[in-house]
């Protein structure tokens, strides 16, 4: 489980849009969002399962900028997710990076599909689960 991760993003309204339709799926919605009055220089979304935040994207600012390697791995509890998640992340305008299916080389029942988000960041959801 992750308790909470964070990407800094090119462009933070497309960012915004593109995790609110690919995280759907797996139950997250842009739970919480700050502006620079209250972080102090930049624009950040917190999205999760209400009333936590786990994933965070935050636009660029001085000293921070985006496209730094990342992958982040969201565990779910199925493999309809799994293929949610990839078909709406593509309808959502990210890039395959690995279809949905086992990876028995990490363990039998690991089951994933990873895309790359519009700053190129590796993103996963897995289920460990069988079937």
């Amino acid at each position: 489980m992750i308790d909470h991760t964070g990407v800094i993003v090119a462009d933070f309204p497309h960012s915004r849009a593109f995790y609110e339709k690919a995280l759907a799926p797996l139950g997250f919605t842009k739970v919480m969002e700050l502006g620079p009055e209250i972080t102090g220089a930049f624009h950040t979304a917190g999205f999760g399962v209400a009333p936590k935040p786990e994933f965070w994207i935050s636009s660029a600012s001085a000293g921070k900028s985006a496209g730094a390697s990342v992958h982040i791995a969201f565990r779910v509890t199925s493999r309809a997710q799994v293929d949610a998640f990839h078909a709406a992340a593509l309808a959502a305008g990210a890039r395959d990076n690995g279809a949905p299916g086992l990876r028995p080389h990490y363990h039998p029942n690991y089951y994933g599909a990873f895309v790359l988000d519009p700053d190129g960041h590796n993103i996963e959801a897995v289920c460990h689960d069988p079937e």
